[in-house]
């Protein structure tokens, strides 16, 4: 694999966000609901801070996250199905802790996709406890926290 770039998302890259979130594997079955017709639009990406992993060789996405200053949370986490064992999530969630903490926050709330518990754990995550079922996810959610301070 080449070298990757993190940079800040644009709005236009809302489409190939949007498209990496619909088509993740993680989200097959039981979970397919979660996403179904979500987007990552323009607006979102304007406002808050969304971070976007590429290739330097063609500028394909691997992966991006969403933090949510405000409310001190990872909002978003995905990296592409063939970019995953890469290291890319890693990566992602070093920049987000960078960030998180030069945003002067002292921890980041992750309420997180069943699957991907042990990936946060793998990365310095926390947890915190569970989210009950709400709305359209009829299942727990793992809550965790990255301590950035």
């Amino acid at each position: 694999m080449s070298d990757i770039t993190i940079r800040r998302a644009t709005a236009d890259d809302s489409p190939r966000l949007t498209r990496l979130v619909r088509t993740s594997g993680a989200y097959r079955g039981d979970y397919a609901a979660m996403v179904e017709g979500y987007q990552v639009g323009g607006p979102y990406i304007e406002h808050h801070p969304v971070y976007v992993a590429v290739d330097d060789d063609g500028g394909r996405v691997l992966g991006f996250y969403a933090l949510l200053v405000d409310e001190a949370e990872l909002d978003l986490a995905f990296v592409a199905d063939a970019a995953q064992g890469l290291g890319i999530g890693r990566l992602l969630m070093e920049h987000m802790t960078e960030q998180a903490r030069a945003a002067g926050l002292g921890s980041v709330r992750v309420v997180a996709h069943p699957p991907a518990e042990e990936f946060y754990l793998r990365t310095g995550a926390i947890r915190t406890g569970t989210v009950r079922p709400t709305g359209r996810i009829h299942w727990e959610r793992p809550e965790l926290r990255y301590d950035v301070a």
